[in-house]
């Protein structure tokens, strides 16, 4: 959600900045991506999933882990927009020029010679960015999503040993640091 999302927001925004002729539809989306990148940067995630949970699907029966998903969805595309953005803004302006010189139309530039040039640009803020939101999922255990942390607490709770506190921040370490050697190389790579 956040890639997807993250990427479409940016892209109106960038889209926004670079357009000579802004139409009324373009100036509207940009408000409400300012808008929505403004209050959902601005407040605290643990809010965000606890206003989720109990405001808006608070009267409907509804698992508890879809509602994660969505609240750390919107949270994560709102951070993953304003690195895509640096990242398009980072491509030099010739390289769209070159491009359409070439006889590519705006779909095609943004396919093969913008997107490819973001994400090498982007690679590593992004990483750290889903580092951090693998390790926010901590915070689930507010709203009873069985997770890590939660199930650490409980067995804290009956034995009196903080040991399960270790365990489980060895298991946020077994699966953040593999992926940060992952994105280095990949990173050598490109």
């Amino acid at each position: 959600l956040g890639i997807v999302l993250g990427f479409l927001i940016a892209y109106c925004r960038t889209t926004y900045e670079r357009t000579l002729r802004r139409g009324p539809l373009l100036k509207f989306l940009n408000f409400l991506c300012n808008v929505y990148l403004t209050v959902i940067r601005g407040t605290p995630t643990m809010i965000q999933v606890l206003i989720m949970y109990f405001v808006i699907f608070g009267s409907v029966k509804i698992d508890k882990v879809p509602v994660a998903v969505l609240a750390f969805g919107m949270n994560s595309d709102a951070y993953v927009a304003e690195i895509f953005r640096a990242g398009i803004q980072s491509i030099p302006k010739g390289q769209n020029e070159a491009a359409r010189s070439l006889g590519m139309n705006a779909f095609q530039t943004l396919l093969y010679v913008m997107i490819p040039q973001t994400f090498r640009n982007v690679l590593p803020t992004l990483t750290s960015e889903f580092i951090l939101l693998y390790k926010d999922t901590s915070l689930l255990a507010a709203v009873g999503v069985v997770e890590i942390v939660m199930n650490a607490r409980t067995i804290v709770a009956t034995t009196g040993s903080i040991t399960p506190y270790v365990v489980a921040a060895l298991f946020y370490l077994v699966i953040t640091l593999p992926l940060a050697r992952l994105v280095s190389g990949l990173e050598a790579r490109l």
